[in-house]
Formats: structure tokens, C-alpha cells, sequence
């Protein structure tokens, strides 16, 4: 039977009650908690694996789930290449996006028994 591996990068205060849905549906999930590169910020990185009828259903899932923000932040400008960045004098506004979502096939998958 063909499986999905999925891969959603949600902002860290979403994740909780994405989380709870997606076990409240049946799904098994992993967070990986990890940091955005651009505003350094947190995120959560959550692992899905679906057969593949179940993969709409998740997408739908997590489409809910996805909140994207109006932010100001004040970042580091960096000066030149190898000197030490400057602090910005004003924050400024950006979009933060609610969710970026992967989709890969997978070749093989095991769960295996504990020992």
C-alpha cells in the first residue's frame, strides 16, 4: 500500500492544538521543535505518515491550522560580508506565513515492536 510523508513547519504557538486535532483524527504524529532562519523564531517541525486515501483529509486538517501574522520585528542587518550586523533603528512589518507543507513519497516504511 503507497504512503505519504508528510512534513508541516507550523509557528510554535500554533502547534499544540494542531497536535491534539490531528490525534483526536487517528493521525500519529512527530514534532521536531526547530527555529526559523529569517525572524528566528520557533517553530515546530511535525512528521505525518498517511496512506495515500488519507492524505486529503490531512491536508484539509492542517489547512485549518494555518494562521499567518502581520509581525514587526527588529532583526540584525548585517553590515558587509564578515563584520558584525548592525541593529535595525526602526522594526519593521512583515507577513509570517501559518504553514509551509512537503508532501514526499515514501519507498518503505517499519514500525518496530519495542523491546
Amino acid at each position: 500500500m503507497a504512503m505519504k510523508l508528510v512534513m508541516a513547519i507550523v509557528q510554535a504557538a500554533d502547534s499544540r492544538k494542531m497536535l491534539d486535532d490531528l490525534m483526536a483524527e487517528g493521525y500519529r504524529a512527530t514534532k521536531i521543535s526547530t527555529t526559523s532562519g529569517l525572524l528566528r523564531r520557533g517553530n515546530a517541525t511535525i512528521l505525518i505518515g498517511v496512506q495515500d486515501q488519507q492524505l486529503e483529509g490531512l491536508l484539509s486538517l492542517l489547512r485549518r491550522h494555518a494562521h499567518g501574522r502581520q509581525e514587526f520585528v527588529s532583526s540584525l542587518k548585517p553590515r558587509s560580508r564578515g563584520t558584525v550586523p548592525a541593529p535595525r533603528t526602526k522594526p519593521v512589518q512583515v507577513e509570517v506565513s501559518g504553514m509551509t507543507i512537503f508532501v514526499f513519497d515514501v519507498e518503505r516504511a517499519e514500525r518496530l515492536p519495542a523491546r
